[in-house]
């Protein structure tokens, strides 16, 4: 081969090597970069600072959550009914990312919207934190304090439906899921109040409030630091005080006209009502048992007294001339 062509072969080469170079030099396409010269993928740096903050938020959260006179509500229908009602101040949501925004939880960021209350999204995991044992459903809400009312205020609320006064009162009741039963149960039939003891009962808390489905943000709960002495106060009004009891000297519930101004008072889960309290009933009410069971759950025999208080008043109404 000539030498002429050898150079011409060598010439032909070129282009095809310049191809394979990256303009304005550098290393060839295709070749792992050096480290120093690695680049983030865009937009990876600000999910990472989301993140970050999400993180912050959720930690500074977590802390206002357990901070002196905060309450906690867990749970979509608690959170819309204290929303609803607007008895308490709510401070915050926190919305699980990626919940789906729809139905109830809509609903609820509608209203927060309408309120101006600040909206967080926090992972799922934190969210499982800050509700500890609650069964949270994507969202909590910080909240003020329950607002405990006055038995005066129960009292005021009937005199203005016209109504007789229907109070409920629970003795030393310590579990949430029947206090937060009997409450749904009392808002459903149009309680006026209910009346607890301020010592060895469950007070009104997140739970209560779940296990009420919210139903407790609408009512007008008095806490009562000597139950027996808030039973003759009410008798002094002219309200007569009817226990639930299964024991021989109480009646059949259904030989009882409960279409009067009425406290129906129910006792604790397992002993039942003090004395001092059953001493201060007018009359005692029992409920009849056919099967072996001996006794019912005292948010179902609650239950059972409250629509038949219902019943008689509504009768007692048509009744009427």
């Amino acid at each position: 081969m000539s030498e002429g062509r050898r150079h011409q072969r060598s010439e032909g080469a070129r282009p095809a090597d310049r191809e394979r170079t990256p303009r304005g030099g550098g290393e060839r396409s295709g070749a792992v970069p050096r480290p120093a010269e690695r680049r983030e993928p865009e937009g990876r740096g600000e999910e990472r600072e989301r993140g970050r903050s999400t993180r912050r938020e959720a930690r500074d959260l977590l802390h206002d959550v357990r901070a002196p006179n905060v309450d906690l509500l867990a749970g979509r229908n608690s959170v819309r009914e204290a929303l609803l009602a607007g008895r308490r101040r709510i401070y915050r949501l926190a919305v699980a990312e990626g919940a789906r925004e729809a139905g109830t939880l809509e609903e609820i960021l509608t209203l927060a919207a309408e309120r101006q209350i600040p909206v967080q999204r926090i992972p799922r995991a934190d969210l499982d934190t800050m509700a500890e044992a609650l069964a949270h459903q994507g969202v909590i809400a910080q909240a003020s304090p329950y607002p405990y009312a006055e038995i005066d205020e129960a009292l005021a609320l009937a005199k203005t439906r016209s109504e007789d006064p229907l109070l409920l009162v629970l003795d030393s009741l310590e579990d949430p899921q029947n206090v937060g039963s009997l409450v749904r149960t009392a808002e459903a039939v149009g309680v006026h109040g209910v009346v607890v003891p301020r010592h060895r009962a469950a007070p009104i808390t997140a739970a209560v409030s779940r296990a009420s489905a919210g139903a407790v943000e609408h009512l007008l709960v008095a806490e009562v630091t000597n139950l027996a002495r808030a039973l003759e106060l009410l008798k002094e009004r002219g309200v007569w005080v009817v226990g639930i009891e299964d024991e021989a000297a109480a009646q059949d519930y259904r030989a009882i006209d409960l279409a009067m101004p009425l406290a129906l008072v129910v006792g604790s889960e397992g002993s039942g009502m003090h004395r001092l309290v059953r001493e201060r009933c007018d009359l005692l009410a029992r409920l009849p048992m056919r099967g072996q069971i001996g006794s019912l759950n005292v948010s179902a025999a609650g239950a059972v007294m409250l629509y038949r208080a219902l019943e008689a008043r509504e009768a007692a109404r048509r009744a009427a001339p």
